[in-house]
């Protein structure tokens, strides 16, 4: 990981959030964390790090405020959300089967949904790398943390 072509921090605009399970905030502390304490992060341009990235939604669009150390704005990316949709929709409905079964179905039951639900997000933090390529170079573990926030962005109620 380079020092500086990384995110030293990330804050989601939650404006839209209306509110959150346990299990949900705890898949957010967890993927903030482990973003921060390894990423490659590197928006193309003539851009010098470490980042501070405002993840949030406008208009039907994920939106990337990227800025440097000192919080001075250095560029926005915007990708549309529809490619995201089924695989988003298909994610939620896995993990809320793998919550469920956490709770009171046999391990094998559990491995099973969860093998499903690491299929799927590494589905979705595939097309985001895709999605940025050309805007932002991205590392797989990083899609994959960037991915779990963007599906919590999604959440309505």
């Amino acid at each position: 990981m380079s020092e500086t072509q990384r995110i030293a921090r990330i804050s989601l605009d939650e404006r839209t959030v209306i509110r959150r399970s346990a299990d949900i905030e705890h898949e957010r502390r967890v993927a903030i964390f482990d973003l921060l304490e390894g990423n490659s992060f590197r928006p193309i341009g003539d851009f010098q790090g470490p980042y501070h990235v405002l993840m949030g939604m406008e208009e039907n669009r994920l939106a990337l405020d990227i800025h440097d150390e000192s919080d001075a704005p250095l560029i926005r990316v915007l990708l549309p959300l529809t490619p995201f949709r089924r695989i988003i929709k298909d994610y939620f409905t896995i993990c809320e089967s793998y919550f469920q079964a956490i709770k009171s179905a046999s391990p094998s039951k559990i491995e099973a949904i969860d093998m499903g639900r690491r299929g799927l997000h590494n589905d979705g933090s595939d097309l985001l790398r895709e999605r940025l390529e050309g805007k932002i170079e991205i590392d797989n573990e990083t899609a994959r943390r960037l991915f779990t926030l963007l599906c919590i962005l999604q959440i309505r109620s």
